[in-house]
């Protein structure tokens, strides 16, 4: 059955490119930005007690804001406006202390492999493929996947893959990490004790981006495009994350709206069935407290490393 991709939805507004909607994405990374600042201000008058659940709130906001709105905002840029563009992807990677252009490259490259496994020379299209670094077909540990995938993160491959298409784009990513280094230096001069405080719970919201990355393709078949991802339909999860949990749908594809999420469900529902498409039920960030979750072990098809999704 063919199944038509809807990208551009219609809409007369002077600011919005696919959807007015992604007014409440945009307004939800203000938001963020504001609580980052609201830490600093108010770090010198809290007591640790205090600090610590907001230090929580803080790092599992960064998870938050990769798999919602950053992740809708670099496969349907919200705005008109090439500018408005560029702000608000500077604005993300200040909010989250990474580059909102360097990750669009590595997630690019995400969907160009779709978690596949490594070839004869270790190595996958997908940088971020739990197969990577796990042995003998299995999908990697999920504890060194969550802990130790922020230190494997490589700028400079980032770098030169933006380069080889557009060298201007690859030194907007090197400004982007510039401006956030800056802007925390600033902060970290005005009270240093707060950057203490501050990166642990920072580093902590990656390990979480990365535990949700995780079971977003742990049960997955990396061989069939319509089971490359993972999907959990938890309304509340999906309602806080802008449908992140449509990801079997989103790797199917990935340029259709956040908005359209449910509606592409529909369509290619057969489909997920006839090809054993997994489903878990808790948000993909607890998907290790699935009743149904498989045990790890070899994928023993052979890998589809060269093939490709509707890349955005």
């Amino acid at each position: 059955m063919a199944v038509a991709e809807p990208v551009r939805i219609s809409t007369d507004s002077r600011f919005f490119a696919y959807s007015r909607w992604d007014i409440i994405p945009a307004l939800a990374e203000l938001a963020h930005f504001a609580y980052v600042i609201f830490l600093f201000v108010a770090f010198p008058h809290l007591r640790w007690w205090a600090l610590l659940p907001l230090g929580l709130v803080y790092s599992v906001s960064i998870s938050w804001n990769i798999n919602g709105i950053s992740h809708n905002f670099l496969h349907n840029p919200y705005f008109r406006w090439s500018s408005l563009n560029r702000i608000f992807s500077i604005l993300e990677s200040v909010t989250m202390a990474f580059s909102q252009v360097l990750y669009e490259d590595i997630h690019r490259r995400h969907h160009m492999g779709n978690a596949d496994l490594p070839d004869e020379n270790g190595r996958t299209i997908d940088p971020l493929s739990i197969y990577k670094h796990g042995h003998e077909g299995q999908a990697e540990n999920p504890w060194t996947y969550v802990f130790i995938s922020f230190f494997r993160d490589d700028p400079r491959e980032a770098f030169n893959s933006i380069a080889k298409k557009d060298r201007r784009e690859a030194w907007w990513g090197v400004a982007e990490i510039v401006i956030f280094v800056l802007f925390y230096a600033l902060l970290g001069y005005l009270n240093w004790r707060f950057l203490l405080f501050f990166v642990p719970f920072w580093y902590f919201g990656h390990c979480l981006s990365y535990l949700n990355g995780y079971y977003l393709h742990y049960g997955g078949n990396p061989d069939i495009p319509v089971a490359w991802g993972v999907s959990s339909y938890h309304k509340l999860y999906n309602w806080l994350w802008f449908n992140n949990g449509y990801h079997a749908e989103h790797h199917f594809r990935p340029r259709v709206h956040w908005t359209q999420m449910k509606e592409l469900r529909e369509q290619i529902k057969e489909q997920h069935r006839e090809a054993g498409t997994r489903v878990i039920k808790p948000p993909h960030a607890l998907g290790f407290l699935d009743p149904d979750l498989p045990a790890r072990k070899s994928v023993v098809t052979p890998s589809a490393a060269t093939a490709t999704s509707e890349n955005s």
